[in-house]
């Protein structure tokens, strides 16, 4: 069942607060479909001059932490591809402030970044769609660590809604005074 939440030793310790974000008994593909519309909402509503506003020097201004989530989204999902397929090839992790820095979100508008992330998310919600549970519990190695495809479906809303708390909690007092 996808609701059965990944087990200790199924994903690298610094995903627990990740996993720990989808709550028990929770259908993690429900979460990504509502996070979807929440994603939308918060950062469509940004005018071009606040989507280009950190909230403090050297962090992500909020199109970067848009592009981040697709790009968090795709290697995510291209891991639990390799992996449902039972491909034992370890694969390599990212630098996501590298990936921040070479996007260039900042150059984008918000649609467009929004148009990239939803269209990811489509394929992300079909991917697993089309897992059996069998390749749910197969596991590779990214970035070092074991991890089972179905960790990587409870990892991928636990990401974004870290990012959503932080964003609420750190951007939205910055951007709406």
């Amino acid at each position: 069942m996808r609701t059965t939440r990944p087990e200790a030793g199924d994903f690298a310790p610094f995903y627990e607060t990740y996993v720990a974000l989808v709550p028990a008994g929770h259908d993690p593909l429900a979460a990504l479909r509502a996070q979807t519309a929440e994603v939308q909402a918060t950062f469509g509503a940004l005018t071009d001059a606040q989507a280009q506003t950190a909230y403090a020097p050297g962090k992500w201004t909020p199109k970067q932490v848009l592009l981040h989530l697709a790009d968090a989204e795709r290697i995510f999902a291209y891991r639990a591809l390799r992996f449902a397929r039972a491909d034992g090839q370890a694969l390599a992790g990212f630098d996501e402030n590298a990936y921040a820095d070479t996007g260039d979100a900042n150059a984008r508008s918000v649609s467009d970044l929004l148009v990239e992330y939803t269209t990811t998310r489509a394929a992300t919600l079909a991917l697993f769609e089309g897992f059996k549970d069998a390749q749910l519990d197969r596991r590779g190695t990214a970035n070092g660590a074991a991890v089972t495809v179905r960790a990587l479906l409870f990892i991928l809303p636990g990401h974004e809604r870290h990012h959503l708390h932080v964003f609420h909690e750190r951007y939205v007092p910055v951007l709406h005074p």
